[in-house]
């Protein structure tokens, strides 16, 4: 009796399993053909994804066959390779787990993955996605299928990306993967120098690797606000780089002007406000001429302006500012969890 009460159960938990499997069927196709292969390298630690509860059963989020199968696949399935170089998909990290609440329920999704250029000198680094994502089932009561979709577009972006990206000049070996972003951010001068380059850095690449556009020098309006850079009879508004040294002082161009750039121990970072890095189509920062937003006449906690309304810069006074960093090997804004919400 025993026997049978224990197959039952067993059979049971078996039947209760059921599978989410991460649909890779979205076009990644690279309109240039730039590679002539591709590979995966699963770095993971664990294989295992997670699962999800649904209707008291639980369901595993699984790929297919393996990441690495699966993954390359997708890639020659929209494809051709003509390209001299192979491109590398490092897969770091994809783990979804379930925080279950009294009456719903969250699922959170922790991806992280890189793309290598693979040349005869060694894999350069060209891309990378580090990220967060999560879903209530207030908003959908498909957490499994949601969060297998957030999967593949979270990898498809990623990979599209990586098709027109910079490729970093500083190769390294496969062995040294494990470990490449603190090996690249070693190499960085500007994350050391104690004098820093004048003028515009047209990308992330240009400025963590301290190499500004040459010849081009920054101009002001009589308000001392940068607003553009020239070189000869080329002049180009200030938005159209990525950040610039103006006196010795950096600052990261942003939606509605700049911010100046800090540096401590852990990197470089800025201090801003979610409207200024978000701007919503019916905010108060608009774009004006020159590229840079509108709201006071000078720099008022280290972020320019064109002048519109007073009542604007005192509105902007009282909203409280935050530190975000800058991923040294993309260029992106690191935010902090709860960016931007109210306390």
């Amino acid at each position: 009796m025993k026997k049978i009460f224990f197959f039952l159960l067993l059979s049971g938990l078996y039947f209760a399993q059921k599978k989410e499997v991460i649909d890779l069927s979205k076009s990644i196709k690279d309109g240039k053909n730039t590679y002539k292969s591709f590979r995966v390298i699963d770095q993971r630690p664990n294989k295992e994804i997670g699962s999800i509860l649904f209707h008291k059963n639980m369901v595993n989020i699984v790929f297919e066959n393996n990441a690495e199968k699966d993954i390359s696949d997708w890639f020659y399935k929209y494809n051709t390779t003509k390209g001299s170089d192979e491109l590398v998909l490092l897969l770091e990290n994809v783990a979804i787990s379930e925080d279950i609440k009294e009456k719903y329920s969250i699922g959170k999704l922790a991806l992280r993955a890189s793309t290598f250029k693979n040349k005869g000198d060694g894999y350069h680094f060209v891309n990378k996605i580090d990220t967060v994502a999560t879903i209530s089932s207030r908003d959908t009561p498909y957490l499994s299928q949601s969060l297998a979709k957030k999967i593949t577009l979270s990898l498809a972006d990623l990979l599209k990306d990586s098709y027109s990206k910079r490729t970093w000049e500083f190769g390294i070996s496969e062995n040294d993967l494990t470990n490449y972003q603190t090996i690249l951010i070693d190499k960085l001068d500007i994350l050391k120098s104690d004098t820093l380059k004048e003028g515009v850095y047209k990308d992330s690449y240009s400025f963590f690797t301290h190499n500004p556009e040459p010849g081009y020098m920054i101009e002001t309006n009589s308000k001392g606000v940068v607003t553009k850079a020239s070189k000869g009879e080329d002049k180009k508004p200030i938005r159209n780089f990525y950040a610039f040294v103006h006196n010795g002082v950096p600052f990261k161009v942003i939606p509605v002007g700049y911010v100046e750039i800090f540096r401590d121990e852990l990197g470089l970072f800025i201090e801003v406000k979610k409207e200024e890095l978000f701007p919503e189509s019916n905010s108060t920062m608009v774009m004006l001429g020159g590229g840079i937003g509108g709201l006071i006449g000078s720099v008022v906690a280290n972020v320019a302006f064109v002048a519109i309304d007073a009542s604007i810069a005192k509105k902007r006074k009282a909203m409280s500012g935050t530190e975000v960093s800058l991923d040294p090997l993309t260029g992106n804004y690191i935010l902090p969890e709860n960016f931007g919400k109210s306390k």
